[in-house]
């Protein structure tokens, strides 16, 4: 019996639909894939520049003139930088030898949580500078930590570290002034630079542990290491 002419414009119907969907799906996938390419090198660079401004911060320009994003080290997670994820680093070199290491660590005994730390350490073992870059501190209180934060724009709370080395600073001074550490801290306020100190700490000694590692050229001596 043939179908009711109602029935096959039903299904003529439906089968336009479909192919008008389905060219209408190419068509749009097609137009973000070419957005995307379009688009994809501007947003890698504003990332790197980005990350690069970053850097500056704790790393600086003068002692490095290799291309630092492209000479990088995959970490593994390690529990001396607080990290249960691998990890980049970034090796530094100026005229073709290892000048410092930048990496990430993780203070996980904040008082409102993790708080992750960005690093520079020269190849003599010296810190370059610390920065937080993700925290979730008491605003007012504990995001001192912070330099943007930090009231004292001259002498910012993490500057303390600038210089510092396991050489320079022995193992009970890692610590806040009220724990007998070298350390300042606000008070009513030392959690914070308590849990940031000791995982300072751990980075510097992950470092001394691995030089080899970073800075092979060196001798044992020249890192800094506390005996």
């Amino acid at each position: 019996m043939t179908p009711p002419l109602k029935t096959i414009g039903a299904a003529a119907m439906a089968v336009r639909t479909a192919i008008v969907l389905f060219v209408f799906v190419v068509v749009f996938t097609a137009l973000l894939a070419a957005v995307f390419r379009s688009t994809e090198p501007a947003i890698e660079a504003a990332a790197a520049a980005e990350k690069m401004k970053l850097i500056g911060e704790v790393l600086p320009r003068e002692l490095y003139d290799n291309d630092l994003l492209n000479d990088q080290r995959q970490l593994p997670a390690s529990a001396g930088l607080g990290l249960d994820e691998p990890s980049t680093a970034y090796l530094a070199r100026r005229n073709g030898s290892a000048s410092a290491l930048v990496f990430e660590a993780v203070a996980p005994d904040g008082y409102s949580g993790r708080i992750r730390l960005l690093l520079a350490v020269a190849a003599d073992g010296s810190l370059l500078g610390v920065r937080v870059t993700q925290h979730k501190e008491t605003p007012g209180l504990g995001d001192y930590i912070d330099p943007r934060k930090d009231k004292d724009k001259k002498r910012p709370w993490i500057s303390q570290f600038n210089g510092l080395s396991l050489a320079s600073v022995a193992e009970g001074e890692w610590a806040v002034r009220k724990d007998h550490g070298r350390f300042d801290s606000l008070a009513g306020a030392t959690v914070t630079p308590r849990a940031v100190i000791k995982a300072v700490h751990k980075a510097l000694q992950y470092v001394a542990d691995n030089r080899q590692q970073f800075f092979p050229t060196l001798p044992a001596a020249s890192q800094g290491e506390s005996k």
